[in-house]
């Protein structure tokens, strides 16, 4: 008995020995044209192995690539797409460039930065409080949701005008509108609360 870690390696596991085999079969037929039909027999019975990527675009294609990867680039027949070639294998894809912006503090976040330039910039007038009451109640949740604890609204304030270069404060006014945003939020299940009270009235 001859055990997997035994047999050669597989480049495409996922297809099995069996068509491995087919592959390494293919590739010892001297007649082109007998090579051929067998590279399009093992290319059928590949697609039968996932019927439901059939409607998947470039599907075929993905699987004469395969074909190709198995054989090691040697099975010399007509191919229909243009494969994949044995280089482009080991490419690895381009870095992404990991974001490198100072963050006075970090429980806050840069997008938080950003939302409090934008602010700055707006003229004054309803549209930039309610701004700044949005962005108020997302640091309380956000130094909540890092600190684990609970933070008044002096905090916030201080945050705020220290984050804003003193062009933000937090007044009596974003105050309310904070509230007003927090209770339009959360608003109670009165139906099921209704609901409670009849149930109990009933028994």
């Amino acid at each position: 008995m001859q055990y997997n870690t035994q047999q050669k390696k597989m480049p495409l596991p996922e297809y099995g020995r069996s068509i491995q085999n087919m592959v390494d079969y293919a590739l010892t037929i001297e007649d082109r044209a007998e090579r051929q039909r067998c590279a399009n027999t093992i290319i059928n019975i590949m697609g039968n192995m996932f019927p439901h990527l059939r409607d998947v675009p470039d599907f075929k294609h993905k699987l004469w690539d395969h074909l190709a990867i198995m054989s090691g680039f040697k099975l010399d027949i007509d191919y229909p797409y243009e494969i994949i070639r044995k280089d482009n294998l080991v490419t690895r894809p381009e870095p992404i460039p990991y974001c490198t912006a100072r963050m006075r503090y970090r429980h806050y976040g840069h997008t938080l930065e950003v939302l409090i330039k934008k602010a700055i910039e707006f003229p004054e007038g309803n549209e930039r409080r309610n701004l700044i009451a949005l962005i108020c109640n997302h640091m309380k949740k956000d130094y909540m949701a890092w600190n684990k604890d609970t933070v008044d609204d002096k905090k916030i304030a201080q945050d705020l005008y220290e984050l804003s270069g003193g062009k933000l404060q937090m007044t009596d006014d974003i105050i309310r509108l904070m509230a007003e945003r927090l209770s339009q939020n959360y608003r109670p299940k009165t139906n099921y609360i209704n609901n409670r009270q009849n149930n109990k009235r009933r028994y």
